[in-house]
């Protein structure tokens, strides 16, 4: 039991911290392209979402159409 122990532990660690990683630059492009995003609404996301541009923009509503405000942007 203790070789398994001391064999499978260094093991299981190493696949673990492997996959510890921050993307490059050059592949953030990728991770940020329309192909990379979920299909279809996800209520939980929305909601974040709103929550974000809320708090930004500091405006409530006003979501469903297009256009208005100053042109800071």
């Amino acid at each position: 039991m203790q070789r398994l122990l001391h064999t499978m532990l260094p093991l299981g660690l190493s696949l673990l911290l492997s996959a510890c990683q921050s993307p490059m630059p050059w592949q953030k492009a990728r991770l940020a392209s329309e192909q990379m995003k979920p299909s279809g609404p996800i209520p939980a996301i929305t909601k974040l979402d709103q929550h974000v541009y809320t708090s930004k923009e500091a405006v409530k509503g006003g979501t469903g159409i297009g256009g208005g405000g100053c042109g800071c942007n």
